[in-house]
């Protein structure tokens, strides 16, 4: 079927809830999208963080062909291969804060549990019923849950309530209660909002950067404030790692730069590398609070995600990294050639400031030019996928598997763009 067919099938009858680019892609390889016609495009964007290690990545198909042909699903009434060895393996993750191997000691100082969905907004979805039902049952008796203006935690009701932006708000009031927003590294309105309403907090729920508002990293005074705040109110800290989680910040959990652990954190994107899925995880005595019954998913944690996150998680700590010396492992990788990625960004015309950790960057541009989303057509015109989250900010997130070889043909060809 030719694009142009596909467009009109499209058009027709899938609803119109997404600006999309003239663009069909139906192949990959590595770092590369090849389109309905043929035309291969550098991927600075990764699905938006999903594609963690490229495209047709043989430790990630070759699992997910094998589980295709023995089960695709049952249900969570049964027990299911590799579910257990994923939770394991993200509570090792959650301990370390590094590489941890399958045979690593269940002693750590912290077991984590894992409620298994399809996605960022499930995840948050369960963090936010787990806190409010923890609180109830033993926690601190509160039900509101404090965010951050400009978040982004979902589209479902429950998670727009708690994104804090006009945009994605208003259409929909009214909205579900309970959620109180405050300024993000704003500390005294944090300790305020604990003064005034703190026997009433539930939880603190927040992103260790900000992704769709532009690649906003938390400070550390911020950060360490929650998590003093929230233990002193006997709340919660929860965190939402969906798009920063999994190296992709260049910390196998972007929460460990700060030195500080939460009590929940939710993963989704790059944690099964293309296949959906999300995970609420939990400090397992917290985990408690939900009895049979109170939670759950018909797809959730399912045979062929749970393989498909097997292999990506092994691959993130047990595997090479493309480039660099012999046996670099992804965590360095992604640092060093993060570090790069910035360094390289800050260089190109118009770009005043850069922020971000690793491979999740965000180039603000200088005012008086064009919309930045159509510096982003005009990039995939020239065969280069990257992203805008408002008019003066591109966002890049390649998939983890980027060379600095990659960078710097991106950048090639974003200095045309923008010049």
């Amino acid at each position: 079927m030719s694009f142009e067919e596909a467009k009109k099938l499209d058009d027709a009858y899938v609803m119109h809830t997404f600006g999309r680019s003239p663009v069909e892609f139906v192949g990959g390889s590595g770092m590369r999208l090849t389109d309905s016609d043929g035309k291969e495009y550098l991927d600075f964007l990764a699905g938006i963080a999903v594609n963690c290690l490229g495209y047709g990545h043989p430790a990630l198909t070759g699992a997910i062909q094998e589980q295709a042909d023995k089960l695709l699903h049952v249900s969570n009434y049964f027990q299911i291969e590799h579910r257990g060895e994923v939770a394991r393996r993200i509570s090792q993750l959650a301990n370390a804060g590094a590489v941890a191997p399958k045979d690593a000691s269940p002693d750590a100082p912290q077991q984590w549990r894992t409620f298994f969905g399809n996605s960022g907004a499930e995840a948050n979805e369960c963090a936010i019923k787990l806190a409010r039902l923890w609180a109830k049952r033993g926690g601190n008796g509160g039900f509101d849950i404090v965010c951050l203006n400009k978040s982004f935690h979902g589209r479902t009701m429950e998670t727009i309530a708690a994104t804090m932006q006009g945009w994605a708000q208003d259409p929909f009031c009214p909205l579900p209660g309970g959620f109180i927003g405050i300024d993000s590294n704003d500390v005294d309105a944090l300790r305020d909002v604990f003064a005034q309403k703190g026997s009433s907090i539930a939880a603190v729920l927040l992103e260790p950067i900000q992704g769709e508002s532009g690649v906003h990293p938390m400070t550390q005074e911020f950060m360490t404030e929650v998590r003093n705040l929230t233990s002193e109110y006997g709340a919660l800290m929860m965190c939402d790692e969906v798009q920063t989680g999994l190296f992709r910040t260049g910390w196998v959990l972007a929460f460990q730069a700060y030195g500080i652990v939460p009590d929940v954190f939710t993963l989704a994107k790059a944690i099964a590398g293309g296949v959906p899925m999300g995970a609420c995880v939990a400090k397992a005595e917290i985990s408690e609070a939900f009895h049979a019954g109170d939670h759950g998913s018909t797809f959730g944690g399912g045979p062929l995600a749970c393989a498909a996150a097997d292999a990506v998680l092994t691959e993130l700590t047990e595997g090479t990294a493309p480039e660099g010396e012999e046996g670099e492992g992804y965590l360095e990788h992604v640092r060093s050639v993060g570090k790069y990625l910035a360094e390289q960004l800050a260089g190109l015309p118009h770009v005043i400031e850069v922020r971000g950790s690793g491979l999740i960057q965000g180039a603000e541009l200088e005012a008086g030019l064009p919309d930045a989303h159509e510096f982003v057509a005009r990039a995939l015109e020239a065969g280069l996928v990257i992203n805008a989250t408002g008019p003066t900010t591109l966002r890049l997130l390649p998939p983890l598997v980027c060379t600095r070889a990659d960078v710097d043909e991106m950048c090639g060809i974003l200095r045309e763009v923008l010049a």
